[in-house]
C-alpha cells in the first residue's frame, strides 16, 4: 500500500479548502422591518434613536442600523416589531442587553466590570499631567 507524502496531501487540502467560498449569512429573504421604515413618522424615529445606540454583534464596529449583516437586520426588525407595539425603546434596549449583555449597547451602564473603561480616561489625563508637569518644571534652587 502506498502513502501519499505529507506536503502533496497538504497542497491537496489547500487547494479544496478554499473551492467554495464560506458564507456568513443564509440565503433566507431578510426579515419583514429589517430594511423598511414604520408607516408612522414618529414610531420611526424613535427606532432610528435606538438602532443607532445599539451595536451589531456581527461587525462589532457598526450599529445595527448601519451594519448588512443578517443578524443586525434581524435585530432591526425586532427594534421597529416592539416600537410599533407599543413598546418602550428603554425596555427594548434592557431586554437586549438581558439578552446579549451590555456588549449590545453603546453606553455600558456603570457597574464593577465596566468601570475601568469609565475611569481609564480620567487616569490617563491625570497621569498626562503629572508627567508634563514633571517634565516642564523648571529648575529650583537646591539646598545646599
Amino acid at each position: 500500500m502506498s502513502r501519499t507524502p505529507w506536503p502533496i496531501a497538504l497542497a491537496i487540502a489547500v487547494a479544496f479548502s478554499g473551492a467554495e467560498p464560506a458564507v456568513a449569512d443564509s440565503l433566507l429573504p431578510a426579515a419583514e422591518l429589517a430594511n423598511t421604515a414604520l408607516p408612522d413618522p414618529a414610531q420611526e424615529a424613535r427606532a432610528k434613536t435606538l438602532m443607532t445606540s445599539l451595536r451589531c454583534l456581527v461587525c462589532q464596529g457598526q450599529s445595527i442600523a448601519d451594519s448588512d449583516a443578517e443578524l443586525a437586520g434581524d435585530m432591526r426588525a425586532l427594534v421597529r416589531r416592539r416600537i410599533a407595539a407599543g413598546e418602550s425603546p428603554t425596555a427594548i434596549r434592557d431586554w437586549l442587553i438581558a439578552r446579549y449583555g451590555n456588549w449590545v449597547s453603546y453606553d455600558p451602564p456603570l457597574d464593577p466590570i465596566t468601570w475601568p473603561l469609565w475611569a481609564a480616561p480620567i487616569l490617563l489625563i491625570v497621569a498626562g499631567a503629572w508627567v508634563a508637569r514633571g517634565r516642564f518644571r523648571r529648575p529650583g534652587k537646591r539646598a545646599a
